[in-house]
């Protein structure tokens, strides 16, 4: 997928685990690992925006776009 989530990057910046977000965020540590590792297919504006507050940061901080390698064959 071309979206890559960079929550590990901002979790280390402010020295925080996944529990502790998920709980700050009000989500399951399953759900917050789903998005962590890239695999959620979707995320709520609800959740990006309480992940920016505890987080102190911008969406941009936590998603970031890649160019796919089109595929030869």
């Amino acid at each position: 997928m071309p979206i890559v989530v960079d929550i590990d990057v901002m979790l280390a910046r402010r020295k925080m685990s996944v529990g502790e977000l998920a709980d700050r965020v009000g989500i399951t540590p399953a759900n917050l690992a789903v998005l962590k590792n890239g695999r959620a297919k979707a995320v709520r504006f609800a959740t990006l925006a309480a992940l920016c507050e505890v987080l102190q940061c911008q969406p941009g901080d936590l998603l970031r776009w890649e160019v796919e390698d089109a595929a030869v064959g």
